[in-house]
């Protein structure tokens, strides 16, 4: 794991760094070669130099991003235009990892 998106996610936030954790650790588990770095000021994730996923903080949320959605059905929850997707987690929820883990390993399929 890089150093840099390690040092990132024990800056947020207790709460934040807590889901940003749990989604890193479901990225690596989901998409096993998925190489990790800062760019554009957040954690993004790529598989075979292509985006995966992307987890981006904001004042209130933490905002998960999957790319190379087109084709995939998202459920209700899910915002953006076909070829990414993204839910905004809030305090106190928990994310549905196994959901998440899905429908990352169909997008993640093709890169």
């Amino acid at each position: 794991m890089n150093q840099e998106v390690t040092a990132y996610i024990e800056n947020l936030p207790k709460w934040q760094g807590g889901i940003s954790s749990t989604l890193r650790d479901m990225i690596h588990k989901t998409v096993s070669e998925a190489e990790e770095r800062i760019q554009y000021k957040k954690p993004h994730f790529l598989k075979n130099g292509h985006y995966a996923a992307v987890i981006s903080p904001s004042k209130d949320a933490i905002a998960f991003m999957i790319m190379n959605a087109n084709g995939i059905d998202f459920p209700k929850g899910f915002e953006g235009p076909s070829e990414r997707k993204w839910i905004k987690l809030r305090e106190g929820d928990t994310p549905d990892i196994v959901l998440l883990s899905e429908l990352l390993k169909k997008a993640s399929s093709t890169l």
